[in-house]
């Protein structure tokens, strides 16, 4: 199992021109995304439905709880959560989803290179339930609110259809919410009173029960 832990955390790096790119990653080039990227884990998650999820800083209590519904049922589907599980909501989803059989992508601000890879990531690479996925060039080693921007925008065009637990009214991860809408990406949101400025926006809410229209 180490030498499997050690071959499985080993970076590779690719160029999304590469003939056995995924659709996925093709299609974030296409979008203005970064032609380049390095992974850890199993490339081929990819090719699977992938759920774009984003949580702003502060997630109010009923969509907090709500979300946490609707991650112990997203933990057993057959679609892959992609996120940067940086925000507090995001980082507690992302512990729910490794528990479960789901796939997980995660995409750092930052290159992988020196980059430690937590021990409770190592069962889930193991089994390939995780990739680890980065944009950035190995000498970007710590995370900034403009790579963060970036790699939210990675995530965005990479997924087929993002899902927000909760976006602050004027904050980044709103306008992202609209940049995708106008892009014609399906987005969903956590149906909560605290997300009813999102549902303004066309932004389809859903509940825990009804997973449906996001797989």
């Amino acid at each position: 199992m180490e030498q499997l832990n050690r071959f499985l955390t080993k970076t590779a790096h690719y160029k999304s021109s590469t003939l056995d790119t995924s659709a996925a990653l093709r299609r974030c080039a296409d979008a203005g995304s970064s032609p380049e990227f390095t992974f850890k884990g199993n490339l081929g998650i990819l090719d699977s439905t992938l759920i774009g999820f984003f949580c702003s800083v502060r997630c109010p209590g009923d969509a907090l709880l709500k979300t946490y519904d609707l991650a112990q049922m997203l933990r057993d589907t057959d679609a892959a959560i992609v996120g940067g599980f940086q925000s507090p909501m995001e980082k507690e989803c992302l512990d729910l989803l490794l528990r479960g059989s789901a796939s997980t992508v995660v995409c750092p601000a930052r290159g992988l290179d020196r980059m430690r890879v937590l021990k409770k990531w190592q069962e889930p690479l193991a089994k390939g339930h995780l990739l680890i996925l980065s944009f950035f060039a190995d000498r970007i080693r710590r995370p900034t609110t403009a790579v963060a921007a970036q790699r939210n925008a990675h995530i965005a065009a990479l997924a087929d259809r993002i899902l927000v637990a909760h976006a602050a009214k004027g904050g980044k991860t709103e306008a992202l919410c609209k940049e995708a809408l106008t892009a014609g990406k399906p987005v969903f949101a956590i149906d909560s009173p605290d997300n009813a400025h999102l549902v303004k926006l066309g932004i389809v809410p859903i509940q825990a029960e009804t997973l449906a229209p996001l797989l």
